[in-house]
């Protein structure tokens, strides 16, 4: 049980964040977003981690760019 809990917190720290941001903004516990990308993943053939990974790039551009605003202000 031990490797299963740390296999998953390796996963959850470098899975990108999007359930955890997805679960924040819609209000639910990111272990349940995580489950649905799993059931939409499999009932549509793989074409939800097209969506996992759209949604991926965009929160890490999303962090370039309000980083890049932090730095300008100080300055």
């Amino acid at each position: 049980m031990k490797k299963i809990d740390s296999l998953k917190y390796y996963l959850e720290q470098r899975a990108f964040g999007v359930c955890s941001w997805l679960g924040q903004k819609i209000g639910i516990k990111s272990e349940r977003v995580r489950l649905y990308f799993l059931y939409l993943s499999f009932g549509t053939l793989g074409s939800s981690i097209i969506l996992y990974l759209l949604l991926a790039f965009w929160l890490n551009i999303k962090n370039y760019i309000k980083e890049g605003r932090r730095t300008t202000w100080d300055l």
